[in-house]
């Protein structure tokens, strides 16, 4: 699944988002993707944890 949300107009107003490189990326770090993914199963911490929805500006 990642790479394949589209981007909303609205932001998912519950999340933050800073990483401004991301497609899905708007102004306030808000987040503009359909669904979010989080992976991978089993993380110990925020480490381990990664956004598999992540997308680099124009890669859409």
């Amino acid at each position: 699944m990642p790479g394949k949300a589209n981007r909303l107009d609205n932001p998912i107003d519950r999340v933050k988002c800073v990483v401004d490189s991301c497609q899905y990326w708007d102004n306030g770090n808000r987040c503009k993707a359909q669904v979010i993914e989080v992976q991978p199963p089993g993380a110990n911490d925020s480490q381990d944890a990664d956004c598999a929805t992540f997308t680099p500006k124009g890669q859409m």
